[in-house]
């Protein structure tokens, strides 16, 4: 037989040591009569033979492993120890009908070997032929008192027959042996639930509970199938009956709270929360989650103070855990309290970094509190470190850093943005092209930008960031000024106290040399203006100069001197008193 391609993992020395010394054992030493010395040399030979083939199957020279083991077989055909060798290599080979065939020749030469019932079982096994390798080692253990470890093997295989009642045999069996355990008890319970014998799966679970007191892991088990099958009278009575015994069980607490909001009796349910939330004993990252489904209620003002209570609690007696960190943030965002949301967020993230969602809401919040872009960017690269396949975090990562005027940078993480999304989020997929948009002009890729602005608009052509930077930007370059136009107008027709809209159509007429309509425009955007912008007040200079007030627009321009966002030529202006562009 050919077995050269075959691939078998190493055995262990100890155990390929041992099975030569047995079969040597078995023969070498016994002195053969003068009748059997015929005999007694072929089984020398055979030996000899095993021996070599044991040591070829250490080195992995399977080819010649076989050669040794099949030869043996020519002078010892009626000897077990190499038949069961051979049904191991074939097994292993993937051959089960071979191994199986080698294995039962094993079997008939040594019936009472168990090593070779249980390979023969395992074949079974590997053909899922679950019930005749579960009659294998039932059979085994029938025939021997002091074979538990078979037990669960053997419980498994009936389950995988769907042979039930057999299944809870063996696993009592086990219990016999094993006492009671929790993977024996849930096993049972499940094969219970199964065959709908809801009192006996009950059974199950208060013996388990008798068998560990005080072990509210137990309780919450019980409890949790009394819930699923709607004996809520029954699951707090347990509850009840627990916590009199003992009482410092903070996870049975929150666990009379859920089936007290499941009746629908909320006082009594508010109760059991506020006091699980005092016990330090309580799990943090339950209270969280317990504090969360809290938040998720409708709001009312009993609502709001037993929120009070509990976040004061969490915050008293866990100060520095992240979750708690996170919930306490996640109220005060509920509250409209944006700042000292973020706050809390920010501590939870310095602690515990790997929680998207908190990462997340600390990123939208700081744009919508118009942090500085470097502090955001801070939060941002950090997101990345942890999730970079994330495609929102890149799309906030190259806003960041064109806030920055880092062009090049927000380039590469906006296009890495577009890439991880691929199209799945269309709404994400504009923001991107929009921000890519400005990216691009300021990169003087201006046919890039207005591609990205047109798909935005394609998408939406009421976007009105889209609409008013392009507009401004064609005006820059006088070009599509008609277009720039309509979109400038449209900006300014529905929002006609948006200074920086008025700004920009203001603009875009200057270029079209409308310079009575571009100055009305301006001094709306002024008047409109809290803080005007250097460029607001050089806008306006330069409409002023053209309008032939040249003195007005002198002292506009010194006003804008000191501020940002001028043009460069801005110093000529002001030192030669004219208009450059």
């Amino acid at each position: 037989m050919n077995i050269r391609n075959i691939k078998f993992p190493v055995r262990v020395l100890g155990l390929l040591l041992l099975a030569c010394l047995l079969f040597v054992n078995g023969h070498a030493q016994e002195k053969p009569g003068k009748k059997e010395k015929k005999t007694k040399e072929k089984e020398t030979l055979a030996s000899r033979l095993f021996i070599e083939g044991q040591k070829f199957l250490m080195l992995e020279e399977y080819e010649k492993a076989y050669f040794y083991f099949d030869k043996a077989l020519q002078y010892n055909p009626d000897e077990g120890a190499i038949y069961y060798k051979l049904a191991e290599m074939m097994l292993k080979a993937n051959n089960q009908e071979k191994a199986l065939e080698y294995g039962h020749k094993a079997l008939e030469s040594d019936p009472d070997n168990k090593y070779y019932h249980l390979l023969i079982a395992e074949i079974y096994s590997k053909q899922q032929k679950n019930k005749e390798a579960a009659e294998v080692l039932q059979a085994l253990m029938d025939r021997d008192d002091d074979s538990p470890q078979y037990i669960l093997e053997l419980a498994s295989l009936y389950l995988s027959s769907q042979e039930f009642d057999k299944a809870l045999d063996a696993l009592d069996q086990a219990e016999e042996h094993y006492g009671v355990v929790e993977p024996l008890t849930a096993q049972k319970q499940r094969i219970y639930l199964r065959k709908n014998d809801l009192e006996s799966a009950i059974r199950e679970g208060k013996k388990l509970i008798e068998a560990h007191p005080g072990n509210s892991q137990y309780v919450l088990a019980l409890v949790e199938i009394l819930f699923n099958n709607n004996r809520l009278d029954d699951a707090l009575d347990l509850v009840h009956s627990s916590l009199e015994a003992y009482p410092n069980q903070p996870e049975l607490q929150m666990a009379a709270y859920t089936l007290y909001k499941q009746k629908g009796d909320i006082e009594q349910s508010r109760k059991y929360i506020v006091e699980a939330f005092e016990n330090p004993d309580l799990n943090p990252d339950m209270k969280a989650r317990g504090f969360a489904e809290v938040l998720q209620e409708m709001r009312t003002s009993a609502r709001d103070s037993l929120l009070d209570r509990l976040s004061g609690s969490m915050a008293r007696l866990h100060p520095n855990d992240p979750d708690v960190l996170a919930a306490l943030g996640d109220h005060e965002l509920s509250d409209n309290n944006k700042g000292k949301a973020l706050e809390y967020y920010l501590k939870s993230i310095d602690l515990q970094p790997k929680n998207e969602p908190v990462l997340q809401s600390s990123i939208t919040l700081s744009f919508e509190l118009q942090k500085p872009y470097g502090e955001i960017e801070t939060l941002t690269s950090l997101a990345l470190d942890e999730f970079p396949k994330k495609t929102e975090f890149w799309f906030f990562d190259g806003t960041s850093k064109l806030g920055q005027k880092k062009y090049e940078e927000a380039k590469n993480s906006l296009e890495k943005a577009l890439e991880l999304n691929g199209g799945k989020n269309k709404h994400l997929e504009m923001m991107i092209y929009g921000q890519l948009g400005d990216t691009y002009h300021y990169l003087d890729k201006k046919e890039d930008a207005y591609e990205a602005y047109e798909k935005v608009l394609a998408y939406n052509p009421n976007n009105e960031h889209i609409l008013n930077n392009y507009a401004y930007f064609l005006s820059l370059e006088k070009k599509d000024l008609e277009k720039a136009k309509r979109m400038s107008e449209r900006l300014v027709r529905k929002y006609p106290e948006n200074a920086t809209y008025l700004d920009t159509h203001a603009w875009v007429l200057f270029q079209m040399e409308n310079f009575n309509d571009a100055r009305e425009y301006m001094e709306k955007a002024l008047a409109y203006q809290t803080t005007p912008s250097g460029v607001m007040y050089e806008h306006y200079g330069d409409i002023l100069y053209k309008l032939g007030e040249k003195d007005e627009a002198l002292k506009y321009w010194n006003k804008a001197k000191d501020l940002e966002d001028t043009s460069e030529f801005l110093t000529l202006k002001i030192k030669n008193k004219r208009y450059y562009e």
